[in-house]
């Protein structure tokens, strides 16, 4: 396990606190056998990520470096950058007809040369509806996604 992860929003500010408290759900470290810059650069521009797209389920994906618009189910939603910390974090937050309020993180620790830690972090604010149906589905799915995202660097898959 990486030394203590760097949050970079302290404060009332932190999605943790004050009137727009969101729940967070931290996914499983995975290790990948890349520089933590490689794989920053990859995720920290949208245009990027159209490769990874799984044109059966999502539709009329457009992106630029800073944002992506998609359709999914015939309802259209997005992601925009809020924050990059070159190397170590890059910030999303859902734009559109999301569900619900969230943002999402990755988080990257470089340990030794090829050989960069990523986590990924979900804060979500939803009703309470929603929230039991979706608990477990959500930290399952943050787990898979950062299996898959390290299976497909690891594989050079991605570049």
């Amino acid at each position: 396990m990486p030394p203590t992860w760097k949050l970079s929003i302290t404060g009332k500010n932190h999605p943790k606190h004050g009137k727009n408290k969101m729940q967070e759900y931290t996914g499983k470290t995975v290790k990948i056998e890349r520089q933590a810059e490689d794989i920053y650069n990859f995720f920290s521009d949208f245009s990027k990520l159209a490769q990874l797209i799984p044109r059966d389920k999502i539709d009329d994906f457009r992106a630029t470096a800073d944002e992506c618009t998609f359709t999914v189910k015939g309802i259209a939603m997005g992601l925009q950058i809020l924050n990059r910390e070159p190397f170590a974090m890059i910030k999303y937050m859902g734009t559109g007809k999301v569900p619900f309020e969230f943002l999402f993180w990755i988080q990257l620790k470089q340990i030794a040369p090829y050989d960069t830690r990523m986590r990924l972090v979900l804060h979500a604010k939803m009703n309470m509806i929603i929230k039991m149906m979706l608990k477990d589905k959500l930290q399952t799915a943050l787990d898979s996604i950062a299996d898959q995202i390290a299976s497909a660097f690891n594989a050079g898959l991605t570049h």
